[in-house]
């Protein structure tokens, strides 16, 4: 039987390919939008508790050992100290907003409403980055706001400084959807924050000088990709650093490729995530 000419004239439905095109939009800007209402909504425990804690932690080393320390770098100490406290509060925040999101819903058991529309791998991946992203440059601009106020701090390099918070916040906000797809319980969770986030981002040059440590804490800390996150920041912020920028940019860069990938692949798989 031949063809009709109506027949000859229709396309040939593409296999895999949805109806709202191959990037769901619609969908991920509005899991994306999902996240950062979830954050807004608690505004004073995700938002101003941080800028309190970076606060506090300021004023104590201000206070206890600025005046006596001298300059680090050639800048007073507590303003080689203020980007790292920055940084610091930027990743723990992108950390804390996609895991516990992620475990929050696998515990109430309503992570099939977030797996269930028809979103990708990476739409998912990237819908829960942006509500990180989004939670750290909340708490960054705020912190930013106080280091230029209140300690009359210029940013030496802006551009610098803007991406290493953004690439800060994808890098944790990538390590904070491994964790929370890993843990099915808030003990596992914390487990994780306190033996694996919180002395990465300590031990990271945060409150010294890497070039100051002994060997082989210094060739550790090299090791550690939060060390060039902060590293970063402090260029952009002060324009000095222990290392290249470049050098930090792609390490972290590299990095946190590789962490997307793995995310992308246990949402694609279903690891730990489907009954």
């Amino acid at each position: 039987m031949q063809p009709s000419g109506q027949d000859l004239g229709r396309q040939p439905i593409e296999m895999g390919v949805r109806r709202f095109g191959r990037i769901n939009w619609l969908g991920m800007k509005t899991l994306a939008m999902r996240e950062i209402l979830r954050f807004l909504t608690v505004w004073s425990q995700t938002l101003a508790a941080p800028l309190m804690t970076a606060g506090l932690f300021l004023a104590v080393f201000a206070l206890a050992i600025g005046p006596s320390r001298g300059e680090v770098m050639g800048v007073p100490f507590i303003q080689f100290l203020a980007p790292g406290i920055l940084m610091m509060t930027v990743i723990q925040n992108a950390f804390a907003n996609t895991s516990s999101s992620i475990v929050i819903s696998k515990v109430q058991g309503n992570i099939v409403d977030t797996l269930m529309p028809p979103l990708s791998a990476g739409e998912l991946v990237a819908g829960y980055v942006a509500g990180g992203i989004a939670r750290g440059l909340f708490v960054a601009l705020a912190i930013g706001l106080v280091m230029v106020l209140a300690l009359g701090m210029g940013i030496a390099h802006p551009l610098w400084a803007l991406g290493f918070v953004l690439l800060g916040a994808a890098m944790l906000s990538a390590i904070g959807i491994i964790a929370g797809v890993f843990a099915n319980k808030f003990d596992q969770m914390a487990a994780i924050t306190n033996f694996i986030v919180t002395p990465l981002s300590f031990l990271s040059g945060t409150f010294y000088s890497v070039e100051t440590l002994p060997e082989p804490m210094r060739t550790i800390t090299h090791w550690n990709p939060i060390f060039y996150l902060i590293d970063g920041l402090r260029y952009g912020v002060i324009g000095r650093s222990d290392s290249a920028p470049e050098i930090g940019l792609a390490v972290c860069g590299a990095f946190t490729t590789a962490l997307l990938a793995l995310c992308w692949y246990w949402f694609r798989t279903g690891y730990r995530l489907k009954p």
